[in-house]
């Protein structure tokens, strides 16, 4: 089997930015090929890996390859006998001379894939590739008994300064007076919390309060999970509502309880996961979802050069800011092209400010700079536009993602005032400063697609549940009440886990 090359660091990318001359071809042999997708044991639901193209004087490019000749990826069963339905779009081409290949698999190849990289007639870097069997798909229950070995499979990070930051709180967790204070406080009619307990992997769960649908999406990331490696026993409460539940200060008597949100404020304790648009977007993604963390990579739009100088926004009317954007974009049309494309908070306004057409998200990336401006919370789309190659102007907020901590101002992104103030002035400077602005941009991408890679995501969920686990004082209980949250049944491939024991009969 050929030695599959990591994830390159941030560093090395940028490091790398050696562009390959005008007219200069592509070399297949002295290409690059990287990424969990050329490793068996690294199991996504899409898996993918990266191409970066390279001269025959073994310069990288910086911009797509000039001609008609098109990387072509085969993935498919090592045995002739062993039919696997496996999906292959077209790569993607990032536009910076490097390309995503994605596939998702729909059945286990068990005795492994052959995965052929040709650029033309011949073959790049050291393809074929050889993924020795078993190769799980997604809905293969076959979780990795050692977590250490299933985290350095995934290259997980040594820590997460957001994990590390929200457990500063709580050095140790009281079960007792969770189960005594969270139905009480946060679990009436307008509750919006779920009571979760994973025990031998299995997941339980009972729910508090009358807006618990989005249950779905945190079944759906614990499941999948699961499936993947096994999980501490632990007892938690997840909060599946916009705003963050825990204002308790850390001296205060009581004081706070470990809630599980999926967003952040500068006044509550609550612990951060990725949010469910994310997760569900990677869960989903080449399936039932369009636009996810790999795909809008490959759909950032026309090159900086060729973008349209204004900045862009589109939106519903989740926050008052929102609607002064509109007012902005009507006074100065030349700097700013904002619309709201739903009413609901606000809906006597929709006549004065108008209704914008919906547009696709990709198309967003025609404009050279893209306004995030918070919703009911932090806008769940600047993972998105984090990813695109415009220059991202972000309003100051109170709310953050799990990935927030590490953005630097002025580095990763251009930040804005709360009130919208210097707007104006700020897309003015981006004009004025096009490269600066340009440098801003690209920084803040390749950071995104280091912090948004999808197994980190599996990477940061599972590190949650493991400093929670270490922390409870107490030994988690299936509660009354509680309901198994099953498997899906994935009766239509088959999957023998090579892990898997026979179970010892009850004496």
């Amino acid at each position: 089997m050929q030695r599959v090359r990591r994830a390159l660091p941030l560093g090395l990318q940028l490091a790398l930015l050696v562009a390959a001359g005008a007219g200069a071809r592509v070399s297949a042999p002295r290409s690059l090929a990287w990424g969990p997708g050329l490793q068996a044991a690294a199991v996504l639901p899409v898996r993918y890996f990266f191409l970066q193209s390279v001269d025959s004087d073994g310069r990288n490019f910086t911009s797509s390859p000039p001609g008609q000749t098109q990387f072509k990826v085969v993935v498919k069963s090592l045995s002739p006998k062993e039919l696997v339905r496996i999906y292959v779009p077209k790569p993607l081409d990032r536009n910076d001379g490097t390309f995503l290949v994605r596939y998702r698999m729909h059945e286990t190849a068990h005795k492994g894939l052959k995965i052929e990289i040709l650029h033309g007639s011949e073959h790049v870097a050291h393809s074929p590739y050889i993924l020795k069997g078993p190769v799980y798909h997604e809905y293969c229950d076959c979780p990795e008994d050692d977590p250490q070995v299933w985290q350095e499979t995934l290259s997980c990070p040594a820590s997460e300064p957001q994990i590390e930051q929200d457990f500063v709180s709580f050095p140790s967790i009281n079960l007792q007076q969770m189960l005594k204070e969270v139905p009480t406080r946060f679990g009436d009619e307008r509750g919006a919390v779920v009571h979760y307990t994973i025990l031998n992997n299995h997941i339980y769960r009972r729910s508090l309060g009358k807006y618990t649908d989005f249950k779905m999406f945190s079944d759906e990331i614990l499941l999948s999970l699961a499936r993947k490696v096994t999980l501490p026993d632990l007892e938690f409460y997840i909060n599946l509502g916009d705003w963050p539940l825990e204002h308790r200060k850390v001296n205060d008597t009581p004081g706070p309880i470990p809630i599980i949100s999926w967003c952040g404020s500068l006044d509550s304790r609550d612990i951060i996961l990725p949010t469910y648009d994310v997760t569900h977007s990677t869960l989903e993604a080449m399936r039932g979802v369009t636009n996810d963390l790999l795909s809008v990579q490959g759909n950032t739009g026309p090159s900086w050069i060729n973008k349209t100088e204004k900045a862009f926004f589109r939106g519903r009317d989740s926050r008052e800011e929102r609607l002064q954007l509109v007012l902005l974009s009507k006074e100065n049309p030349q700097l700013l092209d904002a619309g709201i494309t739903g009413y609901f908070f606000f809906q006597e306004k929709e006549k004065e400010l108008g209704k914008a057409k919906l547009m696709g998200f990709f198309d967003f990336f025609k404009y050279k700079y893209q306004v995030n401006v918070d919703g009911t919370v932090a806008a769940y789309r600047y993972p998105y536009l984090m990813l695109g190659d415009s220059l991202v102007l972000k309003q100051e907020s109170p709310y953050y993602e799990h990935f927030y901590v590490a953005l630097r101002p002025w580095k990763h992104y251009v930040p804005i005032k709360r009130n919208l103030g210097d707007l104006l002035e700020k897309v003015k400077w981006a004009k004025e400063n096009d490269e600066e602005a340009k440098k801003i941009a690209k920084e803040g991408q390749l950071t995104a697609r280091d912090l948004l890679q999808p197994p980190r995501l599996y990477c940061y969920y599972y590190r949650v549940l493991q400093k929670y686990a270490e922390r409870q004082a107490s030994k988690p209980m299936i509660r009354e009440g509680m309901e198994l949250v099953p498997q899906p049944d994935d009766g239509t491939s088959i999957c023998q886990c090579h892990r898997r024991r026979p179970e010892r009969e009850e004496l």
